[in-house]
């Protein structure tokens, strides 16, 4: 830290002496006692992040509260109303973010890392944490009378995933009815956001397409606007064009002083253009409706600054491939519940999209790298069948990120990538049936490598022996630990390596990476009784030295996705009952640290590891989890337990995703060390529908599959197609609470349909 550096430290200490502040270095220091000591105190990455979040909240506040006269974005209509759910008082907060509804849906094409995000209310953001623009219908007579979708109680919002990403936003007041879509295609040299406008009034009236300072996060700053030729659109700061299909009939601009267009529209004298020095210009593009008829406008925007040389000198682009073809191929599910097929192939679509060249786990706030998010993606796009691209960000990706000494860095001070990365190695190997290439041998090694150094002594007199060092970890779980999720990966990491160099024929050496990573699930195991003693509990606390939180939804990871430990370890079993029954709000998993909302991925880790367990509860938690998602089929990374929007992080939170479609595989084909386990998670009510079940082609460690369920009457009939890379591997169907070994060569099992259901009788 800068602190540490002298003359800093004094020169810091004297200046918020004189100016009457709290002495940096002594405060510093008393924050770092609620915390084991660390190399990192805080990765500089989330401090970047929770600082351009902050920095936009102290605009925030300068901007909104002091103009609630002006349309503005959902989120706020509802945080900064009174008399909503969402209201929060502001009082001594220096920031004002959006803290209760953040939600949204990003449009896209594959293969392309620009996408435009959709608010719950139809705001488009065409561009990364850039300006947007809103549609309304305006009454002729003047005013703010009229339909304004940001301020209504009500809005339906659908996501079309039949052509592509297409996010259709319905509202309704009175006499007027609106309907916006939007997506992203492809245009020349340059993909644009597409937006489609349908109003409809009774009364004479105006459809408003409005170009806002603002976005889902806060003030986008707006300085210049000006008119194009004969009036087809605008010109944003100078340089970012917004073209209509047609002139409008009237054309309005205003600035801070003045206060929003909105004030001044239908009838605002006619400019051509309007600067800002306060950045929040504002423009009206008007379109007549008469009285009883309705109005289509169409709006492009580029996602890329045009640049004219390049028109000149290039062919358009014909290399990106469309919706339809990308996931054609991957693997479909048929079930009867069509929220659980529909939010399954909203998943598919989402994982795509945020996965163009680099990975990133959500479109706006979450628009950056890291490993652990990524790995999971990854894991849930093979098991779709998309192993090439895993393998081409392996390749591509990955690699480069790791540092001379082994490290794959991303955030400094978290130390769990190593053993991540390591895990999707050898998986992506087994799920390819491919041997490693010599180059990720060598970062397989030097990964290793670092983990080994990286360990503490094993003979240390301290319950932290053996172990990683204190670090930010991963699951926000606290101030620096020595967290048992980190610990857990290594290990799963270690044994990781070993089978790679297996893979290339070094025995020995695969060998030797097993025993490193034996003796270190040793030292957990260690740390865990020494923990245990303590606690008096089999539950698992996050490290050595904590009690059993929330935060203990990291150690399962010794369970799911590892599956280091048998499903029903009796550690395993405690920790589940501490956090279904400790941590559980509207029956879902409410993690106090950080989050601090009902979080979607960790409540299907832990279905996921009740799924291991033989426990049907894990249904429960899939439903709750299905009807926390948006209309457009997203989940924000944590909920608001009472505005049910998001509270934290990105507003589309792709690892949730990647959880949802990874549950949706193992409820049908789960692998488990070296055999394959049918239908466990498949629940009766699915089949006492009578409808067919099928999801395929599903990727396993095996080779690919196809898998079949038809009731008929009071039998089941479960049938399965598979593409071994070697041998047929064991397999045994689990239904009800009874498991059934499967033959070789047999491609179907007629089952008795239980008595009772094992999801009803537990509740």
């Amino acid at each position: 830290m800068w602190l540490k550096l002298l003359p800093l430290r004094w020169i810091a200490r004297q200046w918020a002496k004189g100016s009457g502040f709290m002495d940096p270095v002594d405060l510093a220091a008393k924050i770092q006692r609620f915390a084991q000591p660390s190399e990192v105190a805080v990765p500089l990455e989330l401090l970047r992040l929770g600082t351009a979040l902050h920095l936009r909240g102290l605009i925030n506040a300068q901007a909104i509260q002091h103009n609630l006269d002006w349309v503005w974005p959902f989120w706020v209509e509802r945080q900064f109303d009174p008399r909503d759910v969402s209201f929060i008082p502001r009082a001594f907060s220096l920031s004002h973010i959006n803290m209760t509804q953040r939600n949204w849906t990003a449009v896209g094409l594959p293969g392309v890392s620009d996408f435009s995000l959709v608010d719950p209310a139809g705001l488009v953001t065409p561009h990364h944490d850039g300006w947007s623009l809103d549609a309304w219908i305006m009454e002729d007579r003047g005013g703010t009378q009229g339909l304004f979708p940001s301020r209504l109680s009500e809005v339906s919002q659908t996501l079309r995933v039949d052509r592509g990403l297409v996010v259709s936003t319905a509202s309704a007041q009175g006499p007027h009815r609106l309907i916006t879509e939007t997506e992203v295609i492809e245009s020349g040299l340059s993909p644009v956001c597409s937006i489609r406008i349908k109003a409809e009034s009774e009364y004479d009236s105006w459809c408003v397409v409005s170009l806002r300072p603002c976005n889902p996060e806060g003030i986008s700053f707006i300085h210049d606007i000006s008119l194009l030729d004969k009036h087809a659109g605008w010109l944003v700061n100078g340089k970012m064009p917004v073209y209509f299909d047609r002139p409008p009939e009237r054309c309005a601009f205003s600035d801070y002083r003045t206060g929003d267009v909105a004030h001044i529209l239908p009838h605002a004298r006619h400019r051509r253009k309007i600067s800002c020095p306060v950045g929040m210009a504002t423009a009206g593009a008007a379109f007549q409706i008469k009285s009883g008829g309705s109005r289509e406008i169409g709006i492009t925007v580029p996602l890329r600054v045009p640049d004219p040389q390049a028109s000149r000198n290039h062919r358009p682009r014909k290399n990106l491939v469309p919706w339809k073809q990308t996931v054609e191929p991957a693997c479909r599910l048929a079930v009867p519940d069509a929220k659980i097929r529909f939010l399954f192939d909203a998943a598919v679509r989402s994982l795509v999209l945020h996965s163009p060249e680099e990975v990133y786990p959500g479109p706006f706030t979450y628009k950056h790298f890291w490993f652990r998010d990524a790995v999971f993606i990854l894991s849930a796009l093979m098991g779709l069948g998309f192993t090439e691209k895993a393998g081409q960000v392996i390749e591509r990706v990955f690699l480069k990120k790791q540092t001379r000494e082994g490290y794959f860095y991303s955030q400094e001070g978290e130390w769990d990538s190593n053993g991540q990365v390591l895990w999707l190695m050898a998986r992506f190997c087994d799920y390819s049936g491919r041997i490693p290439p010599g180059s990720w041998c060598r970062a397989a090694e030097r990964a290793a490598r670092w983990i080994r150094r990286k360990r503490l002594s094993s003979k240390l007199d301290l319950p932290h022996a053996g172990l990683l060092p204190a670090g930010f970890s991963a699951e926000h779980l606290g101030p620096n630990d020595y967290y048992f999720w980190d610990d857990f990966w290594s290990a799963a990491g270690l044994a990781s390596a070993g089978q790679l160099a297996a893979l290339k024929g070094d025995q020995h050496q695969a060998r030797e990476l097993e025993k490193q990573s034996r003796d270190m699930l040793d030292c957990i195991d260690k740390s865990l009784l020494g923990a245990s003693k303590r606690l008096g509990t089999l539950a698992m606390p996050a490290s050595p030295y904590r009690r059993t939180d929330s935060g203990s939804i990291g150690s399962l990871a010794a369970s799911y996705p590892l599956g280091i430990w048998d499903g029903r370890d009796p550690r395993i079993l405690a920790t589940l009952e501490y956090l279904l029954t400790q941590c559980s709000v509207q029956g879902g998993f409410f993690h106090d640290m950080s989050h601090s909302g009902i979080n979607p991925y960790l409540t299907l880790h832990l279905a996921q590891c009740l799924l291991r367990a033989g426990d049907p509860r894990y249904y429960g938690l899939m439903k709750t989890v299905s009807g926390l998602a948006s209309p457009t089929g997203q989940w924000p990374e944590a909920i608001h337990p009472k505005t049910l929007g998001g509270c934290m992080g990105d507003g589309q939170h792709v690892w949730a995703s990647a959880e949802w479609v990874l549950m949706i595989l193992n409820a049908f084909v789960r692998p488990e060390q070296n055999k394959l386990i049918l239908f466990s998670g498949v629940p009766m009510e699915w089949l006492r529908s009578g409808s067919r079940l099928f999801l395929g082609p599903v990727g396993t460690p095996h080779g690919s599959m196809e898998l079949n369920a038809e009731c008929e009457g009071t039998q089941v009939r479960f049938s399965w197609k598979g593409s071994w890379h070697r041998s047929e591997p064991e397999m045994d169907i689990i239904f009800g609470s009874a498991a059934h070994k499967i033959k070789k060569a047999d491609t179907e099992m007629v089952l008795e349909m239980p008595q009772a259901d094992p999801l009803v009788s537990s509740r």
